[in-house]
């Protein structure tokens, strides 16, 4: 039996008696056996206190007036007692009228046939009782064992289900490894192929452009046969400084192919070289950006390259990861604990709910305020490591969808962008937040791809991802900023550790130029004159001028500028922005976003 505890054990023990407990060591066919002989032996009492009598008797006869003798009642039984009231009754005087039954045994005594029977009647309850005593502790020592067996069987069934379960994962499994494995076969026989057709194109390229050359280099002779070298350099001269059909306004060849003739600004990399294929990643700069992907596609090192370009631009960080500590994230504010990662985003949303609260009670204008938070040195950016645990780790629900709200809607106008690092784009990854879909799937995301290695069968990165901008629905196709290890210092002194852009040297333009105009000879040091605007890039100026705006997003002013009743796409629009920003009369800062030049 199960004891509840040591006290109720000795209870138990001491309520049982040894008799019971030698019964209920006894196997069950010995159990049997005793109760089938204690019901013998109690039948076979109780049969021999049922016959005979117990007792002698004294039969006797009362004589009648008549002299006759009545020796039995009106029921016709006899009259009898036993010897002892009949010596009682004699002392007390018995009549003379009674007299001994002479016809019955010797002067009528008759003596006990079993003097015995109150024994037998004793010995007959005493072993039914201990048969029923034996027979219920049997019944409930049973009731016990079929609890158990009733658990024994659904344990038994649970493991042969388990087993069964076992057996169908390991064959998923080994489907799930096998089609892996063919995959990675089939996308190592695809890069392979286009291997081969990319070597093929280039050297196709290459023998085309030999071929320009040579057809160059031929038909600049024929032109210039008979002139002198400082005709032939004056020729060269009249061709670069002539207009084509393919320049706007005043602009020259000379002026388009001049190096320092490029889009700057006051902060660092704001806009890339257009031959740079990581300048989209100066989206994630200033706005809230959801960076996803299966393990191995280079999110985290996606983010520590984002969170160096946002420390350059001015920000400061914070950076909530809990499977990191500060080593790795050395030169910014960085928490790791539970604790500390929800007091931080308590902090958050108090900050950026007095920020729109302060806002929305001033009269400046939205450029004036976030002009004003980076001059006090406000703006701020969060980073989330690991997004898809917080709603595991932190238990306050409703902060943690009150801070996935106001981050997703209202941070990137008060200078408050958020970057999340998760492992899907679902809302259960982001905070646990809900109701909030449609916003999701609208924000900037960032998908880093991943494959499975064919040898070790690891997932790794592909050094691609997939972007989707803020409010659109098409996914573009990126290259990832490559870096030789993961930057954890992001102090002052450090540098990215990404492949650098060589600068375009003079024989490049050189060769840029003949190529496009099929014309030799070397190209003289010219000094490009400052690019003027065109009509319409003087319009737009004069437009962005007039309203007073300090900083221009395209988004924001495109439906209302136009010229006699005429409107213009975004990218017309941002075509003459960058004749603006290239006559330094403007600097990017954003994203379709630039900030006048103030004279």
């Amino acid at each position: 039996m199960n004891y509840l505890s040591e006290k109720h054990q000795q209870l138990e023990q001491s309520q049982q008696s040894g008799f019971m407990k030698w019964f209920g060591q006894l196997s069950m066919d010995r159990k049997a056996v005793a109760i089938g002989l204690s019901l013998t032996v109690g039948i076979s009492s109780a049969a021999m206190a049922w016959l005979g009598t117990s007792s002698d008797r004294i039969y006797f006869c009362l004589k009648t007036p008549q002299k006759t003798l009545t020796c039995s009642d009106k029921n016709g039984r006899p009259f009898r007692m036993t010897p002892f009231y009949w010596s009682q009754w004699k002392s007390d005087g018995m009549p003379r009228q009674v007299v001994r039954d002479s016809a019955t045994g010797i002067n009528g005594l008759v003596k006990a046939t079993n003097p015995y029977k109150p024994f037998w009647a004793f010995g007959g309850f005493l072993f039914f009782a201990l048969a029923g005593w034996m027979l219920r502790h049997c019944q409930y020592e049973e009731k016990q064992r079929a609890v158990f067996e009733d658990i024994a069987q659904k344990r038994d069934a649970a493991k042969a289900e388990m087993a069964a379960r076992s057996e169908l994962l390991e064959s998923y499994r080994d489907v799930a490894v096998a089609e892996v494995q063919l995959q990675a076969d089939l996308d190592l026989i695809a890069n392979d192929r286009t291997v081969d057709i990319q070597k093929a194109e280039i050297y196709a390229h290459t023998e085309i452009e030999v071929t320009q050359m040579e057809a160059s280099e031929a038909i600049f002779e024929a032109q210039t046969a008979g002139m002198t070298e400082e005709q032939k350099a004056q020729y060269v001269k009249q061709l670069r400084e002539m207009k084509t059909p393919y320049l706007q306004g005043t602009q020259t060849l000379q002026g388009t192919i001049d190096p320092n003739d490029k889009v700057t600004g006051s902060e660092p990399g704001a806009i890339a070289p257009q031959d740079n294929k990581t300048a989209w990643v100066q989206n994630l700069v200033k706005q809230t950006a959801l960076i996803w992907g299966n393990q191995g596609g280079g999110k985290s090192w996606l983010a520590r390259y984002v969170v160096k370009q946002k420390k350059q631009t001015g920000y400061r960080i914070i950076v909530l990861d809990p499977d990191s500590n500060r080593a790795e994230w050395r030169g910014v504010e960085s928490y790791h604990s539970w604790s500390d990662i929800e007091h931080q985003i308590r902090d958050y949303v108090k900050e950026l709910e007095e920020r729109l609260k302060t806002f929305n009670n001033s009269s400046l204008s939205e450029e004036q305020w976030r002009q004003k938070l980076w001059s006090e040195g406000k703006a701020l950016s969060l980073i989330c490591e690991e997004a898809t645990t917080y709603s595991d780790f932190i238990k306050d629900a409703e902060l943690l969808e009150k801070f996935g709200k106001l981050a997703l809607t209202k941070s990137r106008k008060q200078e408050m962008p958020l970057t999340v690092v998760a492992h899907n784009n679902t809302q259960t990854c982001l905070f646990g937040i809900k109701g909030l879909h449609n916003l999701v799937s609208k924000m900037l995301q960032i998908e880093c791809l991943a494959e499975v290695d064919p040898i070790t069968l690891q997932p790794k990165s592909t050094g691609r991802a997939k972007v989707k901008l803020d409010s659109s629905n098409e996914w573009l196709d990126v290259i990832l900023p490559k870096m030789t290890a993961k930057i954890s210092d992001f102090s002052d002194t450090a540098t990215l550790e990404s492949t650098p852009i060589p600068p375009i040297d003079k024989a490049t333009l050189e060769r840029i130029y003949e190529l496009e105009f099929n014309i030799g000879g070397k190209a003289e040091d010219t000094q490009s004159s400052k690019n003027k605007l065109s009509p319409m890039a003087q319009k737009l100026y004069e437009y962005l001028t007039r309203t007073e705006r300090v900083e221009a997003d395209v988004r924001e002013f495109k439906s209302n500028f136009k010229v006699n009743s005429e409107r213009f796409s975004v990218e017309q629009i941002k075509g003459w922005m960058y004749e603006i920003v290239g006559a330094d009369m403007a600097e990017w800062i954003g994203e379709g976003i630039i900030k006048l030049n103030q004279i």
